[in-house]
C-alpha cells in the first residue's frame, strides 16, 4: 500500500479564518425585452399637455428604459395621432424614451378621436 497515503496520519486542520465567498459581480451581457408590456392612456391635442400626461403616467416606471413602444390612436386618423404621441415621448420622460427606443403607430377604430393607448416594452436588467 505504498502508493496510498496513510489513513491514520494527521490530516491538515482547517484554517480558523472563515472563508467568505467572493463578492458577487453584477450580471453582464445583452439585455432582453420584457414579454409583458406596461400600458397607459393619453388624450387631448395640446403638445405640452400630452408631454405632461406622458411624464405623469410613466412615473411608476422611472429609472427603466423603454425598448419598444406601440401606440394605438383612436378613430380613423388614429395612426397620425399615435405618431404625434410617439414624437412627444422623449419630451415627457427623456431618460425612459431615448432616440434608440423603437416606436410604431397604429389606429384603433373603437377608441375616440384624440386618445391613445400606449404599450411600453421595457428592457430587462442583465441576467434578469
Amino acid at each position: 500500500m505504498a502508493d496510498r497515503p496513510d489513513p491514520l496520519a494527521d490530516r491538515p486542520k482547517a484554517s480558523k479564518r472563515e472563508s467568505k465567498p467572493p463578492p458577487s459581480k453584477p450580471p453582464t451581457g445583452p439585455r432582453s425585452v420584457e414579454l409583458r408590456p406596461e400600458e397607459f392612456r393619453v388624450k387631448g391635442t395640446d403638445k405640452g399637455e400630452l408631454a405632461t400626461q406622458i411624464h405623469k403616467n410613466t412615473g411608476k416606471w422611472a429609472g427603466r428604459e423603454a425598448a419598444l413602444v406601440l401606440t394605438f390612436g383612436g378613430s380613423r386618423n388614429g395612426e397620425a395621432y399615435a405618431h404625434r404621441v410617439n414624437s412627444l415621448l422623449g419630451k415627457g420622460r427623456p431618460d425612459m424614451f431615448t432616440k434608440k427606443t423603437a416606436t410604431d403607430d397604429f389606429h384603433n377604430l373603437g377608441d375616440p378621436v384624440s386618445t391613445a393607448k400606449v404599450r411600453v416594452y421595457f428592457y430587462t436588467t442583465p441576467g434578469g
